[in-house]
């Protein structure tokens, strides 16, 4: 067994050509994909809807391939996408695919892919230790299904989070309890981003409290990438891992950038992958590179290594979009690859204003 991964460049959110042309010369079968991960040049907010026409395309695309229909595809494949091109950032997917063939190398890990869900939330769950709980089962679920041998084999979990659509007598209830839902975006990353910490044993199960969740930011993984889809029930769960029991020659690492301004947390991943990060990455080293994400924001509390930032309080550009174009230059400066998979609002996702990063490579 082995996993297929290939990055491929987008003229636009509904573009499919280069994934059409991979279907069509034989590479990879349809049937074979589980997941689309995908940054679009939306503007990442909530009236972004690149996002849905990119999930669109694509469903299309596989299901026509497969002699399917859409919501066939969109039952067994992980579409996920992130608005946010900011910067130096090029529109891109990454495709994966699992393949029945392959011989695993004795003593070596290469990279393992699994993609689940978790149940159906109700609104009232969402944002709370019942998401916590469920997120954690679901990725441990994942974990067994690739026989990961120990929590530090996971390298990222990419998450899209559930935010199930509110009725006005729900709201009206929940007030009434006491309880406000808090089936928003900002609590369903929260919450998501907590259970992959205790599925990967980063958090204990029993730190979790419904008051520590969104406010506590002590507790974080150091894996999860976790984003948010109204109208989604179920979240959506992307696992990647290096296994013994897997062939082919991907490999992922991961490290944690305390600020977004942490070269040395990346440089730091790129030398467990066997590249020389002293200087950026020569263009044959480059091009070893299948995936490059990170998790990151404008830290909340208004600086910067001690030094005050305004992008908090920028009127002409959203806060997001500034921690983009930098976390992606950063990571563009020192791989020399402008086609990177940055997401910003970074709840539980590493220390306040710092987050995970996570880098895909070819072993020579």
């Amino acid at each position: 067994m082995r996993i297929w991964a290939r990055r491929l460049l987008t003229a636009s959110p509904s573009d499919c050509a280069a994934l059409q042309t991979v279907l069509d010369q034989g590479e990879i079968e349809a049937a074979q994909v589980i997941a689309v991960i995908g940054k679009t040049e939306g503007n990442g907010g909530r009236n972004d809807f690149s996002r849905e026409l990119a999930v669109r395309a694509y469903a299309d695309c596989l299901a026509e391939a497969a002699g399917s229909s859409r919501e066939a595809i969109e039952e067994q494949v992980v579409l996920s996408f992130s608005g946010g091109t900011e910067g130096v950032v090029s529109p891109h997917v990454l495709v994966l695919a699992r393949l029945d063939e392959g011989t695993p190398q004795p003593g070596s890990k290469r990279l393992a892919v699994a993609v689940g869900h978790t149940r159906d939330f109700a609104p009232h769950e969402v944002g709370r230790v019942a998401m916590v709980q469920e997120t954690a089962s679901t990725v441990r679920r994942l974990m067994q299904e690739l026989a990961v041998a120990a929590p530090a084999d996971v390298h990222l979990v990419q998450i899209k989070g559930a935010i199930p659509a509110v009725s006005a007598a729900e709201q009206h209830a929940a007030a009434a309890a006491g309880q406000p839902l808090r089936c928003d975006m900002v609590h369903s990353r929260a919450a998501s981003a907590l259970g992959v910490a205790v599925a990967t044993g980063e958090v204990a199960s029993d730190e979790i409290t419904d008051e520590r969740i969104a406010r506590d930011y002590t507790l974080f993984s150091s894996v999860a990438s976790c984003s948010s889809k109204p109208g989604l029930v179920r979240s959506e769960i992307v696992l990647f891992a290096n296994v013994a029991h897997y062939g082919g020659d991907l490999v992922m690492a991961h490290g944690v950038m305390q600020d977004i301004i942490d070269a040395e947390a990346v440089r730091a991943v790129l030398t467990q992958l066997g590249f020389d990060a002293s200087r950026q990455l020569r263009p044959q080293e480059t091009a070893r590179l299948v995936g490059i994400f990170a998790k990151a924001d404008a830290d909340p509390r208004g600086s910067v290594r001690s030094r005050r930032h305004t992008m908090w309080s920028d009127d002409d550009i959203a806060d997001t979009r500034h921690a983009r174009a930098v976390v992606s230059t950063v990571l563009a400066t020192l791989t020399g690859e402008t086609a990177v998979y940055v997401s910003t609002r970074a709840e539980h996702h590493g220390p306040l204003g710092g987050g995970p990063v996570a880098i895909l490579a070819r072993m020579p």
